[in-house]
């Protein structure tokens, strides 16, 4: 028997959908909070003018011909979808594509006195110095006479819920409560995890945000390494701004130094971090396609051979659920084993529900999902996800 053919790409052409409130709604307001942000010039506001028209009424530009990312675009896809409305090539590859756009627009990649200013780290500094940051920091001396199993625990949850932190979901959405009706949690393979972290190997980690999202991760990572889950962690960040939040290098150095500066088991953990850096246990990563606007699936070889060798590469966040399933309308219950088959090597995702891919759920739970809330739950930020392919 044949397998059955995959599900759809899902595009932005449907009005009323998430992927189109997206393209039409959440990224003109991106612009907004970014020009707002900076004393830009004459130059950037034409530019970020020019971005919004054509975001919600024209089409995809090109690249200028001396990008120096131009050749990458041409093998992601570029030649194909520039020239085409926004609405009608694969949602993942648009939203990807107006991030690269945006940076263009401020000047990121030069030459000039923009290159290189990170347009959304207003937003991510204040976030790491909120009373809510120092409150989190706070919590982690009350582990301290807790079993390093149970912390492991509570930080594994700790680097999953951190995702609600995310800044671009909350420029247009706002926080809402889990209800009664269905648990917070909609799949839970937390027990298939931690044997996979048996001391010896790597575990590699993809990230998602910055500031309250990174900070939990790095804690996980610094928990695992000083307690001898694995003897090497490499931390998967992006080479460029991108999604708004989404963690670079220069976040990664942030909220290491927002946790060497803070008392008691925070700086303890900030100072391992370090160390571990400094040694080598711990290495920083920021590979071109990790601001690819394509699925796991086409990773590059020097990518698939880091993953196929790591005891567990953990997967963080939204965004890269999406490239790690495929970015399609798959059936809920579609088996999560199935769609991740392809990845080489033990995965693992956390994930904060925050768009419309999801799979791996059980019937029961699907079906009081949406008699409690119809499809809201898909995109509210108020479920999560732990799931595991050994």
């Amino acid at each position: 028997m044949l397998p059955a053919p995959a599900p759809p790409v899902i595009l932005g052409d449907e009005p009323g959908s998430f992927p189109h409130s997206v393209l039409s709604e959440r990224h003109p307001a991106i612009v907004q909070q970014v020009r707002d942000a900076f004393p830009y010039g004459p130059e950037q506001h034409r530019a970020l003018d020019a971005l919004v028209h054509n975001c919600t009424r024209g089409v995809l530009p090109p690249l200028p011909a001396d990008a120096p990312d131009a050749g990458l675009w041409a093998a992601w896809g570029a030649d194909t979808h520039t020239g085409r409305s926004w609405f009608d090539v694969p949602w993942l590859w648009s939203e990807s594509y107006f991030y690269r756009q945006l940076l263009d627009a401020v000047g990121y990649f030069g030459p000039g006195a923009w290159q290189g200013i990170d347009p959304f780290r207003p937003f991510k500094s204040a976030e790491l110095a909120a009373p809510e940051t120092d409150a989190e920091l706070a919590a982690l001396d009350e582990l301290s006479d807790r079993t390093p199993d149970e912390r492991a625990r509570a930080l594994l949850h700790g680097s999953l819920w951190g995702n609600r932190a995310d800044l671009g979901f909350r420029l247009s959405a706002a926080a809402a409560e889990t209800t009664e009706a269905v648990p917070a949690l909609v799949a839970d393979d937390t027990e298939l995890l931690w044997p996979l972290l048996t001391g010896t190997g790597t575990l590699c980690l993809i990230a998602d945000n910055a500031g309250r999202e990174l900070v939990p991760d790095l804690l996980l990572i610094a928990h695992l390494l000083q307690h001898g889950r694995v003897e090497r962690a490499v931390l998967h960040v992006k080479p460029y701004p991108y999604y708004v939040s989404d963690a670079t290098t220069a976040d990664v150095v942030d909220a290491l130094r927002r946790l060497a500066s803070a008392p008691g088991t925070a700086a303890r953990y900030g100072r391992e971090l370090w160390s571990a850096l400094a040694d080598g246990r711990l290495t920083v990563r920021a590979h071109p396609f990790s601001c690819g606007p394509l699925p796991y699936a086409e990773m590059p070889a020097d990518l698939r051979a880091e993953f196929a060798g790591a005891a567990l590469t953990i997967v963080k966040g939204d965004l890269n659920y999406r490239r790690l399933v495929g970015d399609r309308r798959w059936p809920p219950t579609t088996p999560f084993e199935d769609v991740t088959a392809g990845f080489p090597g033990p995965v693992a995702a956390l994930r904060t529900l925050k768009s419309d891919v999801i799979t791996g759920l059980d019937t029961r739970t699907e079906a009081a999902l949406v008699a409690a809330e119809g499809q809201r739950w898909r995109t509210a930020g108020t479920h999560a996800l732990v799931q595991v392919r050994p």
